[in-house]
């Protein structure tokens, strides 16, 4: 893991910070010696996008795999306060001082520190692609490629509902990381998915339904790896989702996007409802602004971003030839 240092950064909120390490790693060849894939990791996730045996995209982002580490340099950055660097004093106190546009002008600032000037693809899946979206009418010119995954470039009115009990949960539980994802796991699956993989089935250890133990199980780790600054932070983004505050409507806003927009739903998504995508996908072609719809079939919901590797190479294998 390597740190960069973002001097005089102020927020949204106009909270001024005098210095904001950012953290992230580099995958495949080295910086400007090879077209660039950043890879903006979803609420959970973390900057180890390609390790061998921790990287959680590793069966994209690999040798001789759709984003080839022989080909591309990849570089994934931490969302501040995500606590993935294990430095204390690096998590954010109040979460609310952030939204993910912050997030966005972070990451284009330290680009631009690194001296990067173009893009191959800024790729993400539920909240980083939702910065991505971010990242791409900050920076105009920044990415030739932008593919957003089961997300969107707002917080439709599902997910600020989703958020606000995951909020309630982190704020009053006894037990709140633990019990908030145990919640929000039911939205990144289905009862299709559900059913498949434990069929009413019994735990005999503990003498109780499998899904109940998978669930406590999810909870609990979790809990282990993730502190409650970080976990509110990360929710608390999510919800902040809008590339039109303060900037205007969907016409105005959107034509500023210089790079071909390739979004990614999932027929089975109860999370980022693919219903939001193709409508941004008739208000894109209404404008006549070049796009793409693409759709993964799963039973698996929210989650076949990371469940239907196969799937996505085969609809994303044209943009990495």
């Amino acid at each position: 893991m390597q740190y960069h240092s973002i001097e005089n950064f102020t927020t949204e909120t106009g909270v001024i910070c005098n210095d904001i390490e950012l953290s992230y790693e580099v995958f495949g060849q080295q910086l400007h010696t090879a077209p660039i894939v950043l890879v903006n990791h979803a609420l959970t996730g973390n900057s180890d996008v390609a390790s061998t045996h921790s990287g959680w995209w590793n069966g994209l982002v690999s040798k001789g795999n759709l984003i080839d580490t022989d080909r591309y340099t990849i570089l994934s950055f931490n969302i501040p306060g995500n606590g993935y660097d294990k430095k204390p004093g690096n998590l954010i106190d109040n979460y609310k001082d952030f939204t993910a546009r912050d997030i966005a002008r972070l990451f284009g600032r330290a680009l631009s520190d690194f001296g990067v000037q173009k893009l191959h693809t800024i790729i993400g899946g539920s909240l980083g692609g939702g910065i991505a979206w971010e990242m791409v009418v900050l920076f105009p010119e920044l990415a030739t490629n932008l593919i957003a995954i089961a997300t969107d470039w707002k917080a439709a009115d599902w997910i600020l509902a989703h958020n606000k009990v995951q909020e309630q949960i982190l704020l009053n539980s006894k037990k709140p990381v633990h019990d908030a994802r145990m919640m929000a796991m039911l939205f990144y699956r289905t009862a299709a998915s559900f059913k498949d993989k434990f069929n009413r089935s019994i735990n005999e250890n503990l003498g109780i339904p499998n899904v109940e133990s998978w669930l406590l199980h999810h909870g609990f780790q979790l809990e282990n790896r993730f502190h409650l600054k970080a976990y509110k932070m990360v929710n608390h983004l999510l919800s902040t989702l809008d590339i039109l505050r303060d900037r205007g409507t969907f016409k105005e806003v959107a034509p500023l996007i210089q790079a071909n927009i390739i979004q990614i739903g999932i027929d089975s998504d109860f999370f980022f409802v693919p219903d939001e995508n193709r409508d941004t996908q008739k208000q894109l072609d209404a404008l006549q602004i070049p796009n793409t719809y693409k759709e993964i079939v799963s039973i698996h919901g929210h989650d076949g971003f990371l469940v239907e590797n196969d799937q996505l190479k085969k609809l994303l294998q044209d943009y990495f030839k």
